[in-house]
């Protein structure tokens, strides 16, 4: 699938006029040409055209061939979370049919087999009341060289307590992500989720990513993981009288992940670095959705092992960190303003625009 900047000509349009380029912009070279010429070069237009209508059906082919085999892993996925959750014991038959999947990797003498089905036997004690998987999605999400990158410490007592993600497609090209969690102190949502909409046209064979919908995280009082709330003493500069000013300013965190980056306004002004910046954001979220879809969600098991680290190639130039998050300066002239205002003593933390309730148990 196409990125989320490069492939989303609306989106490459808006921001060319903003940064005044000349990128895109005709050359004068065709207009230049012969008029036998520019015929010939309509009719090879004309040839793409019906290139681009076979691609447009070869996609929706293969959305619809994606369609139906996810509702062929469902029961898998349905399996696997019964199994996390310990509602459900894997047989023995099970059991041996998914120990012999790894055998061949792992070439063990007479000796290792031994020590290690002696250790086993002692762990199985150990473990009688240890109930399904625990911890299994953060581990696993701990295990992604990129996504690690985006969890702080204080995230991981909430993701805890995630006890499944789901993929589903849209009627409308797109797919939404869904994060099941049990009861927890941070917020009081079951379910947060987020929704990736692509253009209704495929582009050069692939859909174009348009823009995504996350949802509102119902954070308990004084829980919120995506904000810090900073104090700082401040002197009057005619009482001389000091005062604790309070006030929230964003925090990393993972939980930023259910409030995307939104395409500004065409009519909005837009500075090249701002420009530049929304295009790594917007990649960036785009590429974590897909991550989830395409790689997450399917090979679950193996990056909870970490087998799947054997066979991705993850390279620096991947890194969800530094482009999932928007630097955020201080201006210390406000807080110098606000010596001479009583009123100011706390600032309100920025919240997403219209963004979509998520679901409750």
């Amino acid at each position: 699938l196409a990125g989320a900047f490069t492939g989303n000509p609306a989106l490459l349009s808006m921001l060319q006029g903003k940064l005044g380029t000349l990128v895109g912009r005709s050359s004068g070279y065709i207009e230049s040409l012969p008029p036998s010429i520019k015929r010939r070069i309509n009719g090879l237009k004309y040839l793409q055209s019906k290139h681009a209508e076979l691609e447009n059906k070869f996609q929706e082919e293969v959305l619809a061939l994606e369609k139906k085999y996810l509702g062929l892993y469902q029961p898998l996925y349905n399996k696997r979370a019964e199994v996390i959750s310990g509602t459900y014991e894997p047989t023995d038959e099970e059991v041996a049919i998914g120990e012999k999947v790894d055998e061949e990797d792992e070439e063990e003498d007479e000796e290792d087999k031994e020590e290690k089905k002696d250790t086993t036997q002692q762990e199985e004690k150990e473990d009688e009341k240890t109930v399904g998987i625990p911890e299994f999605w953060l581990t696993l999400l701990k295990n992604h060289p990129q996504m690690v990158e985006t969890i702080t410490e204080e995230d991981e007592a909430a993701l805890k307590h995630l006890v499944d993600i789901r993929m589903s497609y849209m009627e409308q090209p797109g797919f939404k992500l869904e994060f099941e969690f049990s009861e927890n102190e941070f917020f009081s949502n079951r379910v947060l989720s987020k929704t990736y909409y692509y253009q209704d046209h495929a582009y050069g064979g692939d859909f174009v990513y348009d823009h995504a919908d996350g949802c509102e995280v119902d954070w308990k009082e004084g829980k919120d993981l995506t904000i810090t709330v900073e104090t700082k003493k401040q002197r009057h500069k005619g009482t001389n009288k000091t005062r604790v000013v309070k006030r929230t300013v964003p925090s990393n965190s993972f939980f930023h992940f259910f409030t995307p980056p939104s395409i500004p306004d065409e009519d909005e002004d837009l500075g090249e670095d701002e420009a530049e910046g929304l295009d790594s954001r917007l990649e960036a979220d785009y590429e974590m959705g897909e991550e989830f879809k395409d790689k997450v969600i399917p090979h679950a098991v193996d990056y909870f092992t970490g087998k799947a680290l054997e066979y991705e190639d993850f390279g620096e130039e991947e890194d969800f960190d530094d482009e999932f998050y928007e630097d955020e300066e201080d201006d210390e002239d406000d807080d110098e303003d606000d010596d001479e205002d009583d009123d100011d003593d706390d600032a309100a933390p920025a919240t997403g625009e219209n963004a979509p309730e998520c679901k409750q148990s």
